[in-house]
């Protein structure tokens, strides 16, 4: 347990910062840059987590491709990835078409369906889901998934993990007017960021959605001993995520609109019924294809 504690001083360290210094390094940049107060406490948080991270990974032995889950010769951790990616949109896709077919979602009105409109969007959700599955999976996957097993076990080390990816989910934005910024602003951007834990019951669906979510990629990760498919189902089910979160919105009319949750209209119980539907199919899956000596890497 001494990993987990490690990497979750990282976000306690990072939160810490944001607090402190926050309100300093805004009123020191606000007289040559116009920016917002907001971002100045995000960047610096993610600056102190990645060098945290950096430190972290050394000290722990984790700076290495198979340590951080990219153990596989590049060629076969593209093709891995690439397989992951459609694999991500394929078992995405009927949930999403379940929603509409069940009027639990409707098409929102702003959006058109130009052909420049959709090919935006389609290359706005690729993007977004291949950088958030890029950082996510190095981090959570790969580094703090390698960490904990070593220590305590491949199970403790995917159901920890799993519960740290659905949490950060709840990390939410919290924005400050520039007229109301004060000494004690970098306080209020943190308890606004962490705003959702207040009252767990409102978010306990997603929550549960996505720790499942996160013990299926963590599954993934130990069946193939790299993180390559765990990135592309990741971005794959961010993709049509994001396609639906943009052209559509929860009918709040539907009496079975409890099936998805309060937090962001998508995952709740009925994406998490999926998962595990989906988590039997894709176990089996790629169960057999390591068997096969595709896809797999050495565990470290």
């Amino acid at each position: 347990m001494r990993s987990f504690a490690t990497f979750i001083g990282l976000f306690v360290i990072g939160f810490a910062v944001m607090a402190i210094a926050t309100y300093p390094l805004y009123t020191l940049l606000t007289p040559q840059f116009d920016v917002a107060f907001h971002r100045v406490g995000t960047r610096l948080g993610m600056l102190v987590l990645l060098i945290g991270f950096t430190m972290v990974a050394r000290r722990l032995a984790l700076d290495d491709r198979a340590s951080l889950g990219y153990g596989l010769p590049r060629a076969a951790f593209l093709r891995e990835a690439a397989l992951g990616l459609a694999l991500g949109v394929v078992t995405m896709s009927p949930i999403a078409a379940l929603m509409f077919a069940l009027d639990l979602r409707t098409w929102s009105a702003d959006f058109t369906p130009t052909a420049a409109n959709i090919a935006a969007l389609l290359l706005q959700g690729a993007s977004s889901g291949l950088a958030v599955a890029l950082i996510e999976e190095t981090f959570m996957r790969g580094a703090m998934h390698s960490a904990i097993a070593r220590e305590s076990g491949t199970r403790t080390a995917i159901v920890l993990t799993a519960l740290l990816y659905s949490a950060t989910h709840f990390i939410g934005r919290m924005h400050i007017a520039p007229e109301n910024v004060g000494p004690w602003s970098g306080v209020e951007l943190i308890r606004g960021t962490l705003a959702a834990f207040a009252d767990p019951s409102v978010i306990f669906d997603a929550f549960l959605c996505l720790a499942l979510v996160g013990a299926l990629l963590g599954m993934v990760r130990q069946i193939t001993g790299n993180i390559a498919a765990c990135i592309g189902l990741h971005a794959g089910w961010v993709w049509v995520i994001t396609w639906l979160r943009e052209t559509s919105a929860p009918n709040d009319a539907q009496p079975w609109r409890m099936l998805l949750s309060q937090f962001d209209g998508v995952v709740g119980w009925l994406v998490a019924a999926w998962t595990l539907v989906i988590g039997f199919a894709l176990h089996a899956f790629y169960v057999r294809r390591v068997a096969s000596g595709v896809g797999a890497s050495e565990q470290r």
